[in-house]
């Protein structure tokens, strides 16, 4: 891990890819983020077209640029939903809000849910950063990550 001694909050996204938070190995993560992607891009632009009450009027790439980007809002949906830890914990972890992590959670959702993807709920339980240190740096705890069977998206 790429944490340092009294500073817990150094998590890398490497470091939160770990199969025994996600419960995946880090490949389907990867597949299942490459897969989900273009869905929540789509969504996006959508709410900003609804909000905007129409097409945009000005280029593609200006303006605010979002806190989390698609794949932290994949992987941070994915712990949420693994139960491990609070979204207050969440938002510490990716340096935003736990609002931030709401609103991920509510776009990302119903993403699985359409490609038919569920996430087990784990027994593990963060409450800070360094119980999430602990947990992956334990020999006792050491689980094999769910095998996941990701729906074939090929017609």
């Amino acid at each position: 891990m790429s944490t340092l001694a009294g500073d817990s909050d150094s998590f890398t996204p490497h470091d939160l890819r770990h199969p025994e938070l996600t419960g995946m190995t880090r490949e389907q993560l990867s597949d299942l983020t490459h897969t989900l992607i273009p869905g929540l891009e789509e969504h996006r632009e959508r709410a900003r077209h609804a909000a905007r009450g129409g097409p945009r009027c000005i280029a593609r790439g200006t303006g605010r640029k979002p806190s989390l980007t698609p794949a932290d809002q994949i992987l941070v949906t994915i712990l949420y939903l693994r139960k491990h830890s609070r979204q207050e914990l969440l938002g510490r972890l990716f340096n935003t809000t736990a609002m931030t992590i709401s609103r991920a959670v509510k776009d990302v959702r119903p993403l699985l849910e359409a490609h038919g993807f569920t996430v087990t709920a784990s027994t593990a339980r963060f409450r800070t950063p360094d119980d999430i240190t602990a947990f992956l740096d334990s020999e006792a705890c050491k689980i094999e990550p769910d095998r996941v069977e990701l729906p074939n998206s090929d017609p």
